[in-house]
């Protein structure tokens, strides 16, 4: 899952066609549109969840949901979807690419629930035995017709699955974290015009 050399077109088309044959093996926590479900939290698991506003209008909340079509809330530099012509659509693929510490990884999940509605759009993926990480993660943007608000909301569920991740569980923590503060940046870059 650890490479030493950016993957290349080839091998991401490999890896996408091979993840299609694998189940999914996160732990089922996250649900549409709410997040985390009640009930027992499984062992081992971090869960993290961060909101912020976008913008105002129906008008934001459609260029939102145009920029997380192209997944540009991926798009950091350190890390982006290897993919961009997978659809937010149950079943597809998503390879996630990053390059951290020197390493390159790319990682594999598979699109299992979406919510696409005129106040709500988003979607949860859950991992496949090709991804450092064992869980799920949860993408939402909301239009709150009362106030005009427009919302974006990542939640992850989450517990090393590499050796190498569990060794350096701490400053994996720090790579989540700096993902889900760079995706927020991101998507209010793209709706003030920065795409």
């Amino acid at each position: 899952m650890f490479l030493l050399t950016q993957p290349t077109p080839a091998l991401i088309e490999e890896r996408v066609a091979a993840a299609r044959h694998l189940t999914v093996d996160g732990p089922g926590c996250l649900a549409l549109p709410h997040g985390l479900k009640t009930g027992p939290f499984p062992s081992g698991f971090a869960h993290d969840s961060s909101r912020s506003l976008l913008g105002q209008g129906h008008d934001a909340f459609l260029a939102a949901r145009r920029a997380f079509e192209q997944w540009a809330f991926f798009g950091l530099g350190w890390v982006r979807v290897a993919n961009p012509q997978a659809l937010i659509a149950p079943g597809q693929v998503v390879a996630v690419q990053a390059h951290t510490l020197g390493l390159w990884s790319l990682n594999l999940s598979r699109i299992t629930e979406v919510v696409n509605t005129g106040e709500l759009f988003g979607f949860i993926y859950s991992t496949t035995a090709m991804h450092v990480e064992q869980g799920e993660e949860r993408f939402l943007i909301e239009f709150d017709a009362a106030t005009g608000n427009v919302w974006y909301e990542v939640e992850a569920v989450s517990r090393p699955r590499s050796r190498l991740a569990r060794l350096g569980y701490p400053v994996a923590r720090r790579f989540q974290h700096r993902f889900a503060r760079g995706s927020h940046r991101r998507m209010k870059s793209v709706l003030s015009g920065g795409l």
